[in-house]
């Protein structure tokens, strides 16, 4: 479940996970953040990451997008993501 600036939730059958937002810059423009989020969120998991990553992965884009204006000119590259994802978090350095 998406929470826009409070992150996101995961639930499973056995456990809730919240993943908080990564915070990238200021955010200037929010239209695409959900569009960023799940299409990298989608990306990620359909490529074989463990699915708390992967939401990992898709709330550091949609981060990263709401920095810029636009929508499909907001996503970032993969590279960008890497990046941030690896200054907040050991598992992706």
């Amino acid at each position: 479940m998406t929470l826009g600036e409070r992150g996101v939730v995961f639930h499973t059958a056995d456990s809730s996970t919240h993943i908080p937002v990564f915070s990238n810059g200021p955010a200037i423009d929010t239209t695409g953040a959900g569009d960023a989020f799940i299409g990298d969120f989608a990306a990620a998991f359909s490529n074989g990451m463990e699915t708390v990553q992967a939401v990992r992965f898709g709330c550091a884009t949609a981060g990263i997008a709401v920095t810029r204006r636009g929508t499909a000119s907001a996503m970032p590259a993969f590279s960008e993501i890497k990046l941030l994802l690896a200054k907040s978090s050991p598992l992706y350095s």
